[in-house]
């Protein structure tokens, strides 16, 4: 059995480009199963004071790869990356 406390001291990694996402500071449990259905992250922040509020992401359960020792691995794609990544239509002459 996993406490809450473990999985918050790992990082979470995303396996497309591998960066750290963020730790995980809750999880969201469907009431009716008693199942995680997402963990929910703080992005780590840059020149973060004590009045900013820290970004907060939602990665479903079923995009988590892999949970080890130190690490958790997620496939993610955000909004942004999937418009950037877009294939540019064909011209045919």
């Amino acid at each position: 059995m996993a406490r809450i406390s473990d999985f918050q001291v790992k990082d979470v990694v995303n396996v497309a480009d591998g960066k750290k996402l963020g730790n995980i500071v809750d999880l969201d449990i469907d009431q009716s199963n008693g199942k995680i259905t997402s963990i929910i992250l703080t992005k780590p922040g840059k020149g973060l004071n004590f009045f900013s509020k820290e970004e907060e992401m939602t990665i479903y359960w079923n995009d988590i790869v892999k949970i080890g020792e130190d690490v958790i691995l997620v496939k993610y794609r955000s909004s942004v990356d999937l418009e950037e990544n877009q294939a540019s239509p064909v011209k045919f002459t």
